[in-house]
């Protein structure tokens, strides 16, 4: 009888646990944006890749992306519309498989609550576009404490040696 009582408290417990993780339907305020496209305009400018990753919110397997290991002197844009992000010179190496950033440029970048996958983050768009970037994460090894976690697949490089 105590193994029934015992297993049904531990029952009663995950379901009300279980049930505390998962995110309400709350609806966010809707964000508009300067540039705005239909999915058959994004789709036409952009790749498979960078269209499931700036508009559907995907992710590029770590250690894959061209500018994980990338430290010339520059700023990363937007692949959506080409609004500069982050430079170069707050780059750093993170390993954690990603482009690093410790800091964006002021204003380039909007900020959501992200609730997917069972946890709480913060999703980064680009303030001109919408496009998804990344997360950006509170362990940062820098003075910010910041660590902007961005795909590759949805930036540029800009090289400022012609300047």
């Amino acid at each position: 009888m105590f193994k029934k009582l015992h297993l049904f408290g531990v029952l009663i417990f995950s379901f009300t646990f279980l049930n505390c993780q998962t995110s309400t339907n709350i609806e966010e305020p809707k964000i508009t944006f300067k540039v705005s496209k239909t999915d058959k305009e994004w789709k036409e400018d952009l790749s498979p890749e960078e269209y499931e990753i700036l508009r559907n919110k995907g992710t590029e397997r770590p250690n894959t992306g061209i500018y994980n290991m990338h430290f010339e002197e520059g700023v990363y844009a937007c692949k959506g519309c080409g609004q500069a992000l982050f430079k170069s010179n707050n780059k750093f190496m993170s390993d954690c498989g990603w482009p690093s950033y410790e800091s964006a440029i002021p204003g380039a970048i909007t900020y959501v609550k992200d609730t997917s996958l069972g946890m709480i983050r913060t999703e980064i768009l680009c303030s001109n576009c919408g496009g998804h970037q990344g997360h950006v994460f509170d362990d940062g090894p820098t003075a910010t404490g910041k660590r902007y976690c961005v795909n590759s697949a949805s930036i540029n490089f800009i090289n400022n040696k012609n300047e």
